[in-house]
C-alpha cells in the first residue's frame, strides 16, 4: 500500500460545490480521514446538478471522503458535529462571509472547543472590504483579478476552459492548511487560514502582475505565446499538433529538417528569436499550410525523432490510452463504488517511489450517519 502521510489528521469538511471539496479531497488523497458534512435531505448542491445525488461534478471533488449529514441548527446535531469537532485536526468551509457564524461554526467558536483545530475559511473577495459580500462564482474571480482577460480570444470572446479559480484556490487553502499543521507540531496551537478566490487567483496570476510591476507592461492573451514560441496547427486529418519551441536554436534547425524547408531560418521573419516573436502570425502563415499536408500521427513521431518539444493536443479518452499515462497508471478506480465501479484520475504525488494505486468513490449522502454520528436518518 502507498505511503499516506496524513493519515493521523482528521478533516471535516463543510464545503460545497469545488472549492472547500477541494481542498478536502486533496487532504484525502495524503490519506486524511475527511468527513464530508453536508445538509440532511440535499447535501453539497454540487450533487444534484445532473439529477439524483451523485452527479460527474460531485463525483469529482469528493473522493476519498465519508459524508454524514447535519444541521447545526439543531441543537443535537450540533451537539453531534461540536464531538467531532473536539478531536478533529482541521476544519473547511466556503460559506459566504457571516454565514459560518450563523450556523454556529465559526472559527471562533469552534476553536473554543479544539484549540488546537486548523480552521480554514474560503471566500470570494475576502472577509472584509467594499466587495466583501458581492457573490463569487469561478468565472467571477477569473476576471476580477485579471486571469481571464489572458484565455479570451479578442476576436472572438468566449469565456473557455475548465473551473480554474474554483480548484486553485482548493488547492492554496491546501497548502495552507499543511503550513498550520506542520506549526502546530511546533506550538500545539491551531490557525485560522484564510484565502478567496480573488487573492488565489491574483496570485496564480503572478506573471502578468510581475511584468506590470517590473516593466510596466500590460500581458495580453498572446503575449506568453509569442514569447514562449508556442503554436497549434491542424494537421491533415482534422486533428492538432501543439508546439512549445522556445528559444533554443537546435528547435528551430531540426523543425526545418522536418517540415523540409531547411531555408526557412534564412526568411526575415525566422532569422533570429526575437524577429519570430515579432513576426509570429507570419510564422503561423508559413508553417500552417506544410503542418495540413500530412496526418498528426507523423508529424509527431518525426518532430519527436527530432526532439522537437511537441504533443497531439489529446481528449481525455487519448491521455488515458496513451503508453505513458498507462505506465504511470494514471487511471486508478474502486470497483465496488456505491453506483458501481468509480474510476478516476489518482494523486500526481508519490513517495519514496510508490504511486498512489487506490482510491475510495465518493460516498452517497449521509453513508456515514451510523458509524460517525450513531444515528441514522429517517
Amino acid at each position: 500500500m502507498p505511503v499516506k502521510p496524513l493519515q493521523d489528521i482528521t478533516v471535516l469538511e463543510m464545503g460545497t460545490f469545488i472549492t472547500g471539496p477541494a481542498a478536502g479531497m486533496l487532504l484525502a488523497d495524503l490519506g486524511a480521514k475527511v468527513i464530508k458534512v453536508e445538509k440532511p435531505g440535499l447535501g453539497d448542491p454540487f450533487r444534484s446538478f445532473k439529477g439524483g445525488l451523485y452527479s460527474p461534478h460531485f463525483q469529482t471533488y469528493n473522493r476519498n471522503k465519508r459524508s454524514i449529514t447535519i444541521d447545526p441548527k439543531d441543537p443535537d446535531d450540533l451537539a453531534i458535529l461540536d464531538r467531532l469537532v473536539e478531536t478533529a485536526d482541521v476544519f473547511i468551509q466556503n460559506f459566504r462571509p457571516g454565514v459560518a457564524d450563523r450556523l454556529n461554526v465559526g472559527a471562533e467558536r469552534l476553536q473554543a472547543i479544539n484549540p488546537r483545530l486548523i480552521y480554514a475559511s474560503i471566500s470570494g473577495f475576502g472577509s472584509s472590504g467594499p466587495d466583501r459580500d458581492r457573490p463569487a462564482f469561478d468565472t467571477v474571480a477569473q476576471a476580477a483579478s485579471g486571469f481571464l482577460r489572458l484565455f479570451v480570444n479578442p476576436e472572438h470572446p468566449r469565456v473557455v476552459g475548465p473551473a480554474v479559480a474554483d480548484a486553485m484556490t482548493g488547492f492554496y487553502t491546501a497548502l495552507g492548511i499543511l503550513a498550520a499543521l506542520h506549526e502546530r507540531g511546533t506550538t500545539g496551537k491551531g490557525r485560522a487560514v484564510e484565502t478567496s478566490m480573488f487573492e488565489a487567483m491574483c496570485h496564480f496570476n503572478l506573471d502578468d502582475f510581475t511584468h506590470l510591476l517590473s516593466a510596466d507592461e500590460v500581458m495580453g492573451p498572446y503575449s506568453r505565446p509569442h514569447v514562449s514560441q508556442s503554436y497549434v496547427f491542424e494537421c491533415a486529418d482534422g486533428q492538432w499538433l501543439a508546439l512549445h519551441m522556445s528559444s533554443p536554436p537546435k528547435f528551430w534547425e531540426n523543425l526545418a529538417s522536418a517540415v523540409g524547408r531547411t531555408d526557412m531560418l534564412q526568411l526575415p521573419a525566422f532569422e533570429s528569436r526575437e524577429a519570430r516573436i515579432a513576426h509570429y502570425e507570419d510564422v503561423v502563415a508559413f508553417l500552417a499550410p506544410i503542418f495540413a499536408t500530412k496526418p498528426r500521427a507523423y508529424w509527431a513521431d518525426e518532430l519527436t525523432r527530432l526532439e522537437v518539444p511537441n504533443s497531439p493536443v489529446r481528449t481525455s479518452q487519448e491521455v488515458l490510452d496513451s503508453e505513458q499515462a498507462r505506465h504511470l497508471g494514471i487511471e486508478v478506480c474502486d470497483p465496488d463504488g456505491p453506483h458501481g465501479e468509480f474510476r478516476t484520475i489518482r494523486s500526481p504525488l508519490s513517495f519514496d517511489g510508490e504511486r498512489p494505486n487506490t482510491v475510495l468513490a465518493p460516498p452517497v449522502l449521509g453513508e456515514g450517519d451510523a458509524e460517525i454520528c450513531g444515528r441514522r436518518r429517517d
